[in-house]
């Protein structure tokens, strides 16, 4: 169940996968759920399914778009409880074939963009005295991998950022977890970018296999729940975070050989 302080949750990247997923969880515990994506079907499709799902439409690349969606939340609600930040993209390509435009828009798309709604929605949570803050970044986000220098940049910003954010807004009762799932079934890959910037349109092996999101959706809540800074979740590639702590050595090598 909720904390009781958690009455409104803010989902992005809510159209599919790990975000939909989430919004239906927190929806099933009774919270309100602005759910938000580029995409205005799937969130209707979502609402209908849970009628505490409330579909906002929202590009969190467009500032001008992310500012009128905050004053208007803020108006008719009074304030975010939890704040999940699901929106990616990612990258198939060695950086030698990347364009630079192409690392750019990751950035934007991966740190930019929920570092800049954090930071409109930041000082309501503070003048509250309450509020979470769950960003999900990637367990890339804890080494580089080949084929996703950029993403994997981009979230190591990530870290970065709410890592000392976390310890900012800690007095002021705010609370800031960040997620690093590794292959989940979504379609995460087919939207993942080539070097010129084409999708990749493919679902790769490792995702096909990977954990379901409503298991991420989950351990999202218990993280939340139990004021986590961070949660890991996947499967026997959560592996390469612990190598690569302890015998890194052997991690350089493995990854060397990985390849795209």
């Amino acid at each position: 169940m909720l904390a009781p302080m958690s009455r409104l949750v803010w989902v992005t990247g809510a159209s599919s996968g790990i975000g939909a997923a989430v919004a239906a969880a927190y929806a099933d515990t009774g919270a309100t759920v602005l759910a938000s994506a580029r995409r205005d079907a799937p969130l209707r499709a979502l609402a209908a399914a849970h009628p505490s799902v409330v579909p906002l439409p929202l590009d969190v690349t467009d500032q001008a778009a992310v500012d009128v969606a905050v004053a208007d939340v803020l108006k008719r609600y009074g304030g975010v409880d939890v704040l999940v930040l699901n929106a990616g993209l990612g990258q198939r390509a060695k950086a030698v074939y990347t364009d630079l435009a192409v690392d750019r828009q990751l950035m934007e798309v991966n740190y930019f963009a929920p570092v800049a709604m954090t930071k409109k929605l930041l000082p309501s949570m503070l003048a509250r005295g309450r509020g979470h803050v769950v960003v999900v970044s990637s367990v890339v986000g804890k080494f580089g991998s080949p084929g996703r220098t950029a993403y994997s940049a981009s979230k190591h910003a990530l870290h970065g950022f709410y890592d000392g954010l976390r310890a900012e807004v800690y007095p002021d009762g705010l609370r800031v977890t960040l997620v690093c799932p590794g292959y989940v079934r979504t379609e995460f890959s087919l939207t993942a970018l080539h070097g010129d910037g084409s999708a990749h349109g493919v679902m790769d092996p490792g995702q096909e296999k990977g954990l379901a999101p409503e298991e991420v959706a989950q351990a999202i809540l218990r993280g939340v729940r139990e004021e986590r800074n961070e949660v890991l979740v996947g499967g026997v590639e959560l592996a390469a975070v612990h190598a690569k702590r302890f015998v890194p050595g052997l991690f350089e090598r493995l990854l060397r050989g990985r390849g795209t």
